[in-house]
């Protein structure tokens, strides 16, 4: 039993507050658990002590969106767009999705993966304990493995990597019709499951991209594997995704900028986490905003993500997305810490981890800060001191 005491915990016990100790003691047992979380004057005994000499602490941080895997980058699509053209119009004239298809199709597995480690530990040393990483830029069944198979290698950098099965995130060139490669989609999934290469199955749902009707496909093979789904929901429009994936009871829907009150109240029902993201928002120079308001008066919890794509979100930094989320959509600093925390987790189907209680996975992050608001408020630094991951230290 090791105890860390001396600490300012933001334990986010709860549904609501900060749950602050401003003296805090945690109890982690052998199995990187926490036994017991308290008052410092009250800790019990332990084996081994740390000392946390008034930092503040959180829970560890649960970036539940990303594309981490991926070959190439679209800094042009970033200059295309101040010159005027859409994120559409970019997209329909083969860049986009479709242009880092074919980068990452030629990218060995040994390339992606030194791409991709970078990109995992600049989340790292900014306190992310738990990383989705997601397929998507393949859109053939080899290069859908090998992605997936690199996320999986990730997990060797001491992060909790979960990872999600995205082939309908677009139409590949070699498919004309979008229904065939729709079959094709569901073909792959299988093996891939059996593999132990699929948490989670992911698709987008939108004019640019697939139809209620072939996301539905998508979903009903994940549901026969017994796969939980999730969905890129209403970014540019309304196309009834949400409610599609409240239906299958989806762990999350994600951008939502056009969401509707039917599909609030639909995943409000299912108890599916709305997932913000504001990277993507600011680079596309968005003015729909997500219906905060509407997601608050439902009950509906809401996650927040960095994101992390070469096209719409480049961003490794989710500090940076506390502070937008807060700025750009009006979210409470306490809310953009539960976003980055438990109700990311709960987006990745996780109940044992983003918040400092008893019975949760001893999973935080020590601070250089004085209150956990400050996490929001501040951007263009990184305060991180320590990062803990099931009870074992690590470096900022």
């Amino acid at each position: 039993m090791k105890l860390w005491r001396g600490g300012r915990l933001a334990t986010l016990a709860g549904e609501q507050g900060w749950g602050l100790i401003a003296d805090g003691a945690m109890l982690v047992d052998g199995d990187g658990m926490l036994q017991w979380v308290g008052q410092s004057a009250e800790a019990p005994v332990a084996d081994e002590v740390a000392e946390l000499h008034g930092a503040l602490v959180t829970p560890g941080l649960v970036d539940c969106h990303t594309h981490l895997v991926y070959g190439g980058n679209r800094a042009n699509e970033f200059e295309q767009r101040l010159h005027g053209q859409s994120y559409a119009e970019i997209a329909r004239a083969g860049g986009g999705i479709k242009s880092t298809v074919a980068a990452t199709r030629g990218a060995t597995e040994a390339e992606l993966l030194a791409s991709a480690t970078k990109r995992a530990l600049a989340l790292i040393a900014e306190g992310v304990t738990t990383l989705e990483v997601k397929s998507g830029y393949g859109l053939d069944a080899d290069t859908e493995a090998r992605m997936l198979r690199v996320a999986r290698r990730l997990a060797s950098l001491g992060v909790d990597v979960r990872t999600t099965y995205l082939a309908a995130h677009a139409l590949p060139p070699e498919f004309a019709d979008a229904d065939d490669y729709i079959a094709a989609a569901c073909q792959w999934l299988p093996a891939l499951h059996r593999e132990g290469l699929v948490d989670a199955v992911d698709a987008f749902c939108e004019h640019i991209a697939f139809s209620p009707a072939q996301v539905a496909r998508v979903f009903d093979t994940a549901q026969r594997l017994g796969l939980p789904v999730k969905l890129h929901a209403e970014q540019l429009s309304d196309q009834g995704g949400a409610r599609l994936a409240a239906s299958y009871r989806a762990l999350s829907c994600d951008h939502l900028e056009y969401l509707g009150p039917a599909g609030i109240q639909a995943m409000a029902e299912a108890g599916t986490v709305a997932v913000l993201l504001p990277g993507a928002f600011y680079a596309l120079r968005e003015t729909q905003l997500p219906p905060l308001e509407g997601l608050r008066e439902a009950g509906v919890p809401i996650a927040i993500a960095t994101d992390h794509n070469p096209g719409s979100s480049p961003t490794l930094s989710p500090l940076l997305m506390m502070n937008m989320a807060c700025v750009l959509f009006r979210m409470t600093p306490e809310e953009a810490l539960r976003g980055l925390t438990v109700n990311g987790a709960r987006a990745l189907g996780l109940r044992d981890r983003g918040q400092l209680v008893a019975g949760q996975r001893a999973d935080f992050c020590v601070w250089d800060g004085g209150h956990p608001r400050e996490l929001a408020a501040c951007f263009g630094h990184n305060p991180l001191v320590e990062r803990v991951l099931k009870g074992n230290q690590g470096e900022a």
